[in-house]
């Protein structure tokens, strides 16, 4: 690798990931399947390019039984987590997202089992959890990798945060009408993502890239289904 390559290479994959984002959210939406996974590859491609190993990178394949086990746990925990959230009528209505309320069945199981693996999980977890902080990691130390990586994953959030406080009515009633109620509700989007993404880089380290991708289709995935649940039921009397 080169020196100019090594001076690129990290702001090639921003610049990538700057051109999904505003695909994915203004540009081209209803390409999301498409260009979730080509970017995921680029990326992938960028992280080899730069020297990074597939352990580097989270994908060897001795991290594959540590991680299938992260996985179920992972799994089984969200589910129950939801279930009791589901089940309290204090907490229902934090599962409550409008943008499920006209979803069929089918659709549902669209988004749970196709359009968040495919697209959301694939696309976060490779750049932020697996070839981001691998670069980082070559050039920095790990506190330096894990917050860059975290943050990066933060703002990534700013542009599919803008219709929250529509579509949650938590999250309506927590922050005010207007401009402000929109830049406060953005700004606790940022921070609580890059919060989750230090719990997602700490189980990269431990479990492979499977640790995380796992958690990541767990919470939007299996989501998704208790906020279809929660949308069809009648509200109460």
């Amino acid at each position: 690798m080169t020196a100019t390559t090594r001076r690129t290479a990290v702001p090639a994959v921003a610049v990538v990931l700057t051109g999904a984002n505003l695909l994915n959210n203004q540009l081209a939406p209803g390409w999301y399947l498409v260009t979730c996974p080509v970017t995921a590859a680029v990326l992938v491609a960028l992280g080899r390019a730069d020297g990074c190993t597939w352990a580097e990178l989270g994908l060897d394949r001795d991290t594959l039984r540590p991680g299938l086990g992260w996985a179920a746990a992972l799994t089984g925990a969200t589910a129950a987590g939801y279930t009791m959230a589901a089940a309290w009528p204090v907490t229902r209505p934090a599962l409550a997202d409008a943008r499920m309320a006209g979803v069929s069945g089918r659709g549902t199981l669209w988004r749970a089992l196709v359009r968040i693996p495919l697209g959301t999980v694939l696309l976060e977890e490779t750049a932020f959890r697996s070839v981001l902080p691998a670069m980082l990691a070559r050039r920095y130390g790990p506190g330096t990798t894990t917050a860059v990586s975290s943050l990066t994953f933060g703002l990534w959030h700013i542009l599919p945060s803008r219709g929250l406080r529509q579509d949650n009515q938590v999250a309506g009633r927590a922050f005010p009408d207007g401009r402000d109620g929109a830049v406060l509700a953005g700004a606790a989007a940022v921070a609580g993502t890059a919060a989750a993404g230090v719990v997602l880089g700490a189980l990269r380290r431990r479990g492979g890239l499977l640790a995380p991708v796992a958690l990541h289709w767990a919470l939007n995935g299996v989501g998704a289904g208790f906020a279809w649940a929660v949308a069809r039921r009648p509200p109460p009397h």
